[in-house]
């Protein structure tokens, strides 16, 4: 029997919307007021949504049940195997050493931590996020930034404000696919479109990642290398985007944006260096630095550390580029159908498959929901991951033992993060099952001419909600464009606003937060990391609603629309 989801239980599209944000309040709260574990704050989140669902919005519970477990199912597979395979890698590089070695070779380039994270935290990270997606950058880069002495809340909460601009792209234009699947609009102009809006933000996250490290004298003392890898991603994505299409531009911006970093620091260098020091504690500041005036300046910190030889860092890389490799090749298109073709099970869901109608004003016509989880074993990101690990491990003179051993370590590491994920992708996927995530879309489509900002909010919290932009996209694509062509606004500009604010969500999302803590080895501190990222989340997506407001209603901003 079909399930007609309800969005206004109460006849008050307010009051359902405060009843369906119940359970993401008391995940918030239980994880960034309360001090609770993440598997706790994320379990009570979803008992709540699942009474919600059931006993206010009418969803049967058999329905309920299964959108949980189809949700946790996606959790351990592709999200939670990425996971476990990159820090599987790290633990590889450490143990033999090589990672030390990577440190000391990153502090080559420059010793500057600021402009480590520019090359690491934004550079590096948006190439993985445009092969990859789903976690993958901010488990890589929040990774590094900790070997390099990066504190455990700066390594986690950095990495996450990097991993905005690039995510409307990630996984080869994932989002914009999906976005332009649900809601029928031209690929190509949906690409456009967002590659308008979100090089503004390329340009802007840079000098935002930097002020929140290291305060506002801090970045203007290196303004010129910061501008170098904004501009330098921000002009290829507009430019690809423009005109060639959403599959290359996070890693034709990234290669660009990292190239020309590394040949300006050739020739340019800051008078005042900022060098590690020994981070203890786990309060301390974002930052733990010790300023160092110039080159004259060293005897003011501990003489750098003779630098390692060609080889050794042509070995300590090793594992890094054949990552990057295999992470690269299981993102092509082709290469990933071919793989599907001989490894993919298809697991319908028979008791909620098609069973629950997603029904007006959320979409024009009615629209039942799909439930069928793609058990891809051998296409999945993750398992590119874990063959590279295996590979680097046997390149880095590891026993197959050795490496078993290892692996059940980190199994052992990682085991509570993953159940958080579990539970986390659980509660996101009853939500969109039961409409609790529409009802609140609804809220913010009834802001009338403030919507082009409500709307870009829209796709803030539903990459929150969802962990995923592409989600999100999937989630309210076809409200985005319902709404804007009842209010006489573009339907396209409003699709690609649900995108490009959805980017800013990322770093709050309750996935990425259990994915950046796990990779810096922060267990249990992910209300740390939510409190320190959310205030960065909600004024960036507000900023990209202004624009969005003015792309809708003032000249000569709504010149960019067409």
């Amino acid at each position: 029997m079909v399930w007609q989801q309800l969005y206004d239980p109460f006849n008050n599209i307010w009051l359902s919307s405060a009843v369906a944000a119940i359970p993401v309040v008391v995940m918030l709260v239980g994880l960034g007021f309360m001090h609770m574990k993440a598997h706790i704050a994320a379990g009570l989140g979803l008992g709540s949504a699942l009474l919600i669902a059931i006993f206010v919005f009418g969803m049967p519970a058999s329905m309920a049940g299964n959108a949980t477990l189809y949700g946790a199912m996606f959790g351990l597979l592709p999200i939670g195997w990425i996971v476990l395979n990159i820090i599987f890698l790290h633990q590889l590089t450490t143990e033999n050493g090589s990672f030390k070695v990577l440190q000391e070779s990153l502090t080559g380039i420059t010793d500057d931590r600021r402009i480590q994270l520019l090359l690491i935290a934004f550079s590096f990270g948006a190439f993985f996020e445009g092969a990859a997606g789903f976690g993958t950058p901010v488990a890589v880069t929040g990774a590094i930034l900790i070997g390099l002495g990066f504190s455990p809340l700066a390594a986690s909460g950095l990495a996450l404000i990097a991993n905005t601009a690039p995510v409307a792209y990630g996984a080869l234009g994932t989002p914009v696919i999906a976005l332009a699947a649900v809601t029928g609009l031209d690929l190509l102009e949906l690409s456009g479109m967002i590659g308008r809006q979100l090089p503004f933000f390329s340009l802007l996250v840079p000098f935002w990642l930097i002020w929140a490290f290291a305060g506002f004298r801090g970045m203007i003392q290196i303004w010129p290398a910061i501008l170098v890898a904004g501009l330098s991603f921000a002009i290829p994505q507009y430019l690809v985007s423009n005109f060639h299409g959403p599959w290359l531009v996070d890693v034709v911006a990234a290669i660009t944006s990292m190239v020309s970093l590394i040949l300006f620091l050739k020739v340019w260098k800051p008078k005042q260096v900022w060098r590690s020091t020994a981070l203890k504690g786990r309060d301390e500041d974002a930052t733990g630095d010790k300023i160092v005036a110039g080159a004259a300046a060293t005897g003011a910190a501990a003489a750098p550390a003779a630098r390692p030889d060609g080889r050794a860092v042509m070995l300590a890389w090793m594992p890094w580029v054949v990552l990057t490799v295999f992470v690269f090749i299981w993102g092509v298109p082709d290469f990933k159908k071919w793989l599907d073709t001989i490894s993919v099970f298809k697991i319908p869901f028979t008791g909620l498959h098609n069973l629950v109608e997603k029904v007006a004003p959320v979409v024009a016509a009615p629209h039942k929901e799909a439930a069928i989880y793609t058990l891809n074993w051998l296409s999945a990101t993750g398992s590119g991951i874990f063959i590279a690990a295996l590979v680097s491990g046997l390149l880095m003179k590891f026993r197959l033992g050795q490496l078993f051993a290892i692996y059940w370590r980190t199994i052992k590491l990682v085991k509570m993060s993953l159940l958080t994920i579990v539970i986390m992708l659980g509660l996101g996927y009853l939500t969109r099952y039961s409409g609790l995530d529409a009802t609140l879309g609804l809220a913010f489509a009834n802001t009338g001419v403030f919507y082009p900002l409500f709307g870009t909010l829209l796709g803030w919290l539903g990459v929150a909600l969802t962990g995923s932009d592409t989600a999100a996209n999937v989630l309210f694509g076809g409200l985005q464009k319902v709404t804007a062509e009842q209010l006489g606004l573009n339907p396209v500009l409003m699709a690609s606003a649900n995108s490009s604010g959805g980017v800013m969500g990322k770093m709050i999302d309750a996935q990425s937060i259990v994915v950046a803590s796990t990779a810096t080895r922060w267990f249990g501190h992910e209300g740390d990391i939510l409190r320190y990222v959310f205030f960065h989340s909600i004024a960036l997506a507000v900023l990209v609603g202004l624009l969005v407001t003015l792309q809708a209603y003032v000249y000569p901003f709504t010149a960019l629309v067409h």
